[in-house]
């Protein structure tokens, strides 16, 4: 069982849910994890707890985000807990997120690694834009927004392209993709069916 996080440093619409259970990772090659996601409409106890789970699988997973398909759920929302470039932290639950990302002399490429918890144990260089800023609405059907540089402006995303039925590897040209298969493919082992439900 996975220690419980230290206090997110930015909640900006409250802190995460709480008191879900942990399940499988579901994995790239399942079709869910490859069409754009149905839009959240109802703003329930159902969507609570399904969002209580996903932070629960997260946080088993050591992960900073986390996509509904993800738990093999065709519903577009995602949770996040990412730090940015400075090191602070912010949480959040987004529903229906459209990303923002910066254009012409703003825009300005970070390549760096990353991964993939539905590919898990395989990391390579991918380049994104170094800011982003995504808006949706939250649990209660709030608008929110949230905006970050770093290791966030990654997550928030990654996450997103999830809701839109595309994975990172999507974005990769082939000799990285290659070395990105390479890589889960000796991992395999540490990552079972059923994988952060049965750890």
């Amino acid at each position: 069982m996975s220690a419980p996080p230290a206090p997110p440093e930015h909640a900006p619409y409250g802190p995460l849910p709480e008191g879900g259970r942990v399940r499988p990772m579901t994995r790239w090659g399942t079709p869910v994890m490859h069409r754009p996601q149905a839009r959240v409409e109802h703003f329930d106890e159902e969507l609570r707890q399904l969002v209580a789970d996903m932070v629960a699988t997260m946080y088993a997973a050591d992960g900073v985000g986390l996509a509904a398909c993800q738990i093999g759920v065709d519903l577009a929302v995602f949770v996040f807990d990412c730090p940015d470039a400075s090191g602070e932290r912010t949480v959040g639950v987004v529903c229906n997120p459209d990303v923002d990302l910066p254009e012409g002399k703003d825009r300005h490429l970070d390549v760096d690694d990353e991964g993939c918890l539905s590919f898990p144990g395989a990391f390579v260089d991918c380049a994104r834009p170094d800011f982003a800023t995504v808006h949706g609405v939250g649990l209660d059907g709030e608008p929110v927004t949230f905006s970050g540089d770093g290791l966030l402006a990654r997550c928030l995303q990654h996450e997103t392209d999830h809701t839109l039925g595309t994975v990172f590897g999507d974005r990769l040209p082939t000799k990285a993709r290659k070395k990105l298969q390479k890589a889960h493919d000796k991992a395999v082992a540490d990552y079972p069916d059923g994988w952060p439900a049965t750890s």
